[in-house]
């Protein structure tokens, strides 16, 4: 977690990403990409316009002393060159609290502040449950109604153990955060995008800022716009199995293409099994039947329309 003060902070940042953070509101968040000049995604990140004057930056851990090297470099070329940019980093700790529609009504018990007047990708600061000085932000990593919790590393444990003593609520490993995960079509930095693919082969040019497209002033604009227009050779897809066992990472996606599963496991939702991956554009469109390769044996796979089970983010009326 990073804090980005200073005027010229919406530069900065836009300097790096691809999203358009100078439309964000007090409080409103955006996922967006911080890309390189190959247009390749280094990263992508949770920016949210902070209503105390600055931005608020979310990294995925495994990214974040190479996402830090780079907002370093480039605040310093800035502030040589006049700007007002001063990074800060957070040692907050992070808890996801997911769930609908129990996560509403267990977190609101420990709040002043009405959850039902904040929407998706939204936050605030705020008390919970006795603990001052959090970060509510209304996303996650399910495709359910959630919340990121940024709480001060020292009252971490507190109020994390003061969320499990609610009955309803039971910790999660890895496991059930990567099915759910995958259940809504939701990218794993590592696995299904990183420095070798870009926006528009990840399906994800939907993070693309309008003014940004027509300024293409991000890394790797040229090769990224380039594809807008004349589409991608390769495109990420999902896929639906009735084997068995789920296709593990990297396995790979045979037959009608040349290709590769990026992610796969049962899904509980659906009782079969779902995975992602990337395929020539040609074998993209839903329905086509591909066959998979799990432990050396071929399965037939159909590509499937994502999310594969509804999301349920909120929406404030």
């Amino acid at each position: 977690q990073t804090r980005v003060y200073g005027r010229d902070r919406v530069r900065f940042m836009e300097s790096l990403v691809v999203g358009d953070i100078g439309e964000l509101k007090p409080g409103q968040g955006t996922l967006t990409l911080l890309t390189n000049e190959r247009g390749g995604i280094v990263d992508d990140l949770i920016v949210t316009n902070a209503s105390e004057d600055h931005l608020y930056v979310v990294s995925n851990a495994g990214c974040a002393d190479k996402d830090l090297a780079i907002m370093r470099g480039r605040a310093a070329e800035l502030q040589a060159a006049g700007s007002d940019i001063r990074l800060e980093v957070s040692d907050n700790a992070l808890l996801a609290l997911q769930g609908s529609p129990s996560m509403a009504r267990v977190l609101q018990a420990g709040l002043s502040d009405d959850l039902a007047k904040l929407s998706f990708m939204n936050s605030i600061t705020t008390t919970v449950f006795g603990v001052p000085g959090c970060r509510v932000t209304r996303c996650g990593y399910t495709g359910e109604d959630g919340v990121e919790i940024s709480v001060p590393a020292g009252r971490a444990v507190e109020l994390a153990e003061r969320l499990l003593g609610v009955p309803e609520v039971w910790p999660a490993g890895l496991a059930a955060r990567d099915s759910l995960r995958l259940e809504a079509g939701l990218c794993l930095y590592g696995n299904d995008i990183d420095e070798t693919t870009t926006p528009a082969e990840a399906g994800l040019l939907w993070t693309l800022g309008k003014r940004r497209r027509a300024a293409m002033d991000f890394p790797g604009a040229a090769v990224i716009m380039a594809q807008v227009k004349e589409k991608p050779k390769r495109k990420r897809v999902g896929l639906t199995s009735g084997v068995e066992a789920a296709s593990p990472c990297s396995s790979p996606c045979v037959l009608t293409s040349p290709g590769m599963v990026t992610s796969g496991c049962p899904s509980p939702s659906l009782g079969k099994n779902i995975a992602m991956g990337y395929v020539e554009a040609a074998h993209s469109r839903a329905g086509t039947a591909l066959t998979v390769e799990v432990r050396k044996k071929q399965h037939p796979a159909l590509v499937t329309k994502m999310p594969f089970v509804p999301t349920q983010y909120y929406m404030a009326k």
